[in-house]
C-alpha cells in the first residue's frame, strides 16, 4: 500500500468542511427560521429555546468533543475513487457522521459509561432524558439532506439513498442488541464463535461504513454488484476499525484522553466479547475460562482483575492473534475493490485510508 499520503492530515482537512456542512443544516443557535426549514412550519408556535438547550447545544457540544470523521471521509474518497464529484454530493456525508455519534450517545446510556473521549458521557451533563433524545435525533436528523436534496440528485437515486439508509439502520440495531446481550451475559455468550463475533461486528461497527459507501457508489453510477462489492470492503474494514478499537482498549499507553486509566480495560468491565476475549476462551484451560467467564459478568472495576484478564489474553497471544487477523481482513478486502478504482490521487488515499484502520493508536 502507498506510503505517500498521510490519512491523518487528510482527516483534519475534511474535518471542517464536514462539520460545516452539518452546521449549514443544524447552525447553534438556531432560530425559528432554521427550524421551519427541517421541520416545517409550526402550526402553533415553537419554542426555540427549548429545542437549542434540549437537542442542538447537546448535539454539538458532543460533536465538538473530538471524533475522525472517518466515515464521510471514506464516501467522499469513494466517489472521487470511482470517477464522481464527492464536492457535489458532501450534503449526503454528514448522514453516517450523525447516525454514529448518535450511537456513541445511546451507547454510552447502555453501557453506563461515565466518559467519552476523557469527559464527562452525555447522560451524565445532560442527564438521560435529554441524552436520549438527541442522540436519537441524530439518527434522523440527517435525512434532511435527503428531503431538501440541495445536489439536486434524481428521485431514483434520492430512493435508492434512503432504501441504503433504512436496511442499514435496521441492520444496526441487530449488531447493537447482539452486542448488548452477549456483553450482559445472557444466552450462550460464553460460547460465542469467531464467526457470529464478526457478524455481530459487521452490524454494530460495519455498517455505517457500509453506509457511506453504498451511498457513495450509487452516486458515482455503479450497478448493484459492484455497490454489494464497495459495501462489502466498507463493511470489512468496519470490523477490522472495531478490533483494533478492542485491541486499544488494552494496549494503548498514548497519553491522549481516550486513553485515561478509566478507559484502559473499560471493555472488561463491561463484560464485552470481543475477538480477544473469544480466542482466549477457545485456547485456555476450563479453570482459566471459569474465571474469565466470571469476571466478565461481574462488571468488575478491580484493576488488579482487569490487569490479570489482559495478561491472561497475552498469555495465549491473543491480542497478536487479533492484530494479524485484522491485517488480513483490510489486505484482503483491498484486493476485492482495488480493480473497481481509478488510478490517481482518490485512490491512493484509500490504500493509506485501508491500512491506516489497523495501524492508527488513537
Amino acid at each position: 500500500m502507498s506510503d505517500k499520503i498521510k490519512i491523518t492530515d487528510i482527516l483534519k482537512q475534511k474535518k471542517p468542511l464536514i462539520d460545516g456542512m452539518i452546521r449549514s443544516y443544524f447552525p447553534k443557535p438556531m432560530t425559528k427560521e432554521d427550524i421551519e426549514k427541517i421541520a416545517g412550519k409550526a402550526r402553533y408556535e415553537y419554542d426555540v429555546e427549548a429545542v437549542n438547550k434540549a437537542i442542538i447545544e447537546p448535539m454539538w457540544d458532543f460533536l465538538e468533543t473530538g471524533g475522525k470523521r472517518w466515515r464521510p471521509v471514506l464516501f467522499m474518497l469513494l466517489i472521487e475513487a470511482l470517477g464522481g464529484d464527492a464536492n457535489r454530493y458532501i450534503d449526503f456525508a454528514i448522514i453516517p457522521e450523525l447516525v454514529h455519534n448518535g450511537t456513541l450517545v445511546i451507547d454510552d446510556i447502555e453501557d453506563k459509561s461515565e466518559t467519552r473521549r476523557g469527559l464527562p458521557a452525555a447522560h451524565i451533563k445532560y442527564g438521560e432524558d435529554i441524552a436520549i433524545n438527541f442522540g436519537n435525533s441524530m439518527y434522523y436528523f440527517p435525512l434532511v439532506s435527503i428531503l431538501k436534496n440541495r445536489p439536486g440528485v434524481d428521485e431514483k437515486t434520492l430512493k435508492r439513498l434512503y432504501d441504503i439508509y433504512a436496511q442499514e439502520m435496521i441492520n444496526i440495531s441487530i449488531g447493537q442488541g447482539t452486542d448488548i446481550y452477549w456483553h450482559n451475559g445472557h444466552g450462550d455468550a460464553d460460547n460465542i464463535t469467531e464467526e457470529q463475533y464478526l457478524q455481530m461486528c459487521a452490524y454494530k461497527t460495519g455498517t455505517l461504513a457500509r453506509m457511506a459507501a453504498r451511498m457513495a457508489a450509487v452516486l458515482a453510477g455503479l450497478d448493484e454488484e459492484n455497490e454489494r462489492k464497495i459495501g462489502e470492503y466498507a463493511e470489512t474494514i468496519g470490523i477490522a476499525f472495531q478490533i483494533q478499537d478492542d485491541i486499544l482498549n488494552l494496549t494503548a499507553t498514548s497519553g491522549k484522553a481516550q486513553y485515561t486509566k478509566e478507559y484502559i480495560g473499560s471493555d472488561i468491565t463491561e463484560g464485552k466479547r470481543t475477538l480477544m476475549v473469544v480466542h482466549t476462551l477457545k485456547h485456555c484451560t476450563d479453570e482459566e475460562k471459569e474465571w474469565l467467564l466470571k469476571t466478565l459478568n461481574e462488571h468488575t472495576k478491580d484493576r488488579e482483575k482487569i490487569k490479570k484478564a489482559i495478561e491472561l489474553m497475552k498469555k495465549y497471544g491473543s491480542i497478536e492473534y487479533a492484530k494479524q487477523f485484522a491485517r488480513e481482513l483490510v489486505n484482503e478486502t483491498w484486493e476485492n475493490v482495488n480493480g473497481l478504482l481509478k488510478e490517481g490521487r482518490a485512490k491512493e488515499a484509500l490504500e493509506a485510508f485501508t491500512r491506516f484502520i489497523v495501524e492508527r493508536d488513537f
